[in-house]
């Protein structure tokens, strides 16, 4: 996007022509949210800071003096409130509240622009950068695109080109740093499975280097990677990320933008059409005319309270007696359900005590595998209310649990399988731990993985079966797992998986910070058993799914 080519249409804005001003902030809008989007990765803010910019573009477009400098100089405003909201937030750091995300601006660039392969992995990895790498990488992604100049990017950060290359250089070595890990974290690696038993899922710079440490020093972690393309090759060239359908903008404003547009010489008859009510236009990004900026935000769910359990264990037991009970796990697979084996999800999960530690599992019995197919790929993180996945395919699929009660303890609504076609097991349970466990030394005020009496708890509902880090299902046919986060704050990554995968992680020994080998729950019959909260229907609220395995 050159200013060159929008020489008249800045022109005509800045003498004051509705029409042209309509349409320079809607060309301009999704480089300024992609900068903005990128910087702060979707946190909430970003509607505010976008919409602030662009109000003081409108308000100050008179003062511009070289309509060819209107990239640059829209690039400096967006780059100054972005430092602004930082500095106003200096008490409450972004990776504090990221709890108040609308979306994740990493999974918005991989859904909207369907990125694959290395492109995603590139993506996913900004998650992992400080608040000033994102920044700079915000300026740098649209550099190695085409969108900027390495001159507009110093201009906006407000250093030399020479300086400029120096912390590109350093991004991009901390960036590559965090591909590694995105890596990593999708292999097998027992060692880092026992690394990443207390981490609550969240990327972050503490964890960054925690992870890089144990990657140099893991001969299975470093000998994994493969031929990896420089970022900036896979980024040159990738479309700008669009606006999303609900962020609605209208142009001018009463108050101050209404006496900035008298100072550019906007006729009162202008500025009259400029103050009547917006009517929102939200066909696929740009703005509405009229009125006041407006940005339209699906409603928040209220917190839950804060709740305590007055013992560790946070599996209460059920309140009524289920049809059929799992037997408690032994060394063995659990034994056939008693009931009739035409039947398929005849057999009820129900809260069971943990095996013993050091005490290896039963056979898991090996079901036909012709592979897993994801509509997030071959990791789909889950972090907030009705976020889903969709899985199709015959195989197995791992399920990584992470709850964070320290950010916000209470009830935790269990994630829902709805839309079953074919059948779906619950067969076996790893990650070298429950999430029960007791955490000797825990930092963060955990006494176990579900909270600990300085922070609250998750508490489980009544009857549901205790999770453990690593649950797995074996799917044959098509189904979808929907987040239905609402009180305890907590999050899971999918993974399309393997018996071999499940069968190696079960059968890890107990490592430094592990607690016990794993559960094999599969008897390799229909009556093996089926995931608690799962329905073949599509209930509009997926949350509403029933406490039952009946399919």
């Amino acid at each position: 996007m050159d200013s060159r080519q929008w020489r008249s249409t800045i022109a005509a804005a800045q003498a004051g022509d509705r029409h042209a001003l309509d349409e320079l902030v809607a060309g301009w809008l999704p480089l300024v949210y992609n900068i903005v989007g990128r910087a702060l990765n979707g946190h909430a803010d970003v509607d505010d800071v976008v919409q602030e910019t662009m109000l003081r573009a409108v308000g100050n477009i008179g003062a511009l003096r070289d309509p060819d400098s209107f990239r640059s100089w829209l690039v400096a405003i967006a780059m100054r409130q972005i430092r602004d909201r930082a500095r106003r937030r200096t008490s409450e750091p972004l990776a504090q509240d990221a709890g108040d995300r609308d979306a994740d601006f990493a999974e918005l660039t991989v859904l909207r622009l369907q990125l694959e392969g290395q492109r995603r992995e590139v993506a996913e990895a900004v998650r992992w950068l400080d608040d000033e790498d994102r920044q700079l990488l915000s300026l740098w992604w649209l550099e190695v695109a085409g969108e900027l100049t390495r001159r507009e990017l110093a201009a906006a950060v407000g250093i030399s080109r020479q300086h400029a290359a120096v912390r590109v250089q350093r991004m991009k070595a901390r960036l590559e740093v965090a591909r590694g890990i995105i890596r990593a974290l999708e292999g097998s690696c027992p060692e880092l499975a026992s690394v990443t038993a207390r981490w609550d899922g969240r990327p972050g710079s503490v964890w960054r280097k925690r992870l890089a440490r144990h990657i140099r020093g893991c001969p299975v972690c470093a000998g994994a990677e493969k031929a990896v393309v420089p970022a900036e090759r896979l980024l040159a060239g990738i479309a700008l990320v669009p606006v999303p359908a609900g962020f609605a903008l209208s142009l001018a404003l009463g108050g101050k933008t209404s006496a900035a547009a008298v100072s550019v010489g906007w006729s009162a008859k202008v500025l009259g059409a400029l103050t009547k009510p917006a009517v929102v236009v939200t066909a696929g990004a740009t703005i509405a005319a009229g009125g006041a900026y407006v940005v339209t935000r699906p409603p928040q769910a209220p917190p839950a309270p804060r709740i305590a359990p007055t013992a560790a264990s946070t599996a209460r037991p059920p309140t009524h007696t289920p049809p059929s009970v799992l037997p408690s796990p032994s060394t063995v697979s659990p034994t056939p359900s008693t009931k009739t084996t035409d039947l398929y999800g005849t057999v009820v999960d129900a809260v069971d005590s943990a095996p013993a530690p050091d005490v290896p599992p039963g056979p898991l019995p090996h079901r036909p595998e012709s592979g897993i197919t994801s509509s997030g790929g071959p990791r789909t993180v889950m972090q907030h209310r009705g976020e889903s996945v969709t899985l199709k395919g015959q195989g197995y699929v791992l399920v990584r649990w992470y709850i964070a009660p320290a950010r916000r303890p209470g009830n935790l609504v269990m994630p829902a399988w709805t839309g079953l076609k074919g059948k779906l097991f619950h067969v076996a349970s790893g990650g070298g731990r429950r999430m029960d466990d007791p955490l000797v030394g825990s930092p963060g005020g955990y006494a176990t993985g579900m909270g600990g009496p300085t922070i609250g708890y998750a508490v489980l509902p009544a009857g549901t079966q205790q999770m453990w880090q690593n649950e797995y299902f074996y799917l044959d046919g098509s189904v979808t797992l929907t987040l239905n986060e609402h009180g305890c704050d907590y999050g899971v990554t999918v993974f399309p998986s393997s018996w071999d995968a499940v069968n190696k992680d079960i059968r890890t020994g107990p490592a430094q910070g592990a607690i016990r080998y794993g559960m094999v729950r599969d008897n390799g019959k229909d009556t093996a058993p089926v995931p608690q909260y799962v329905t073949r229907a599509t209930p509009a609220d997926p949350a509403t799914v029933p406490q039952r395995s009946r399919v």
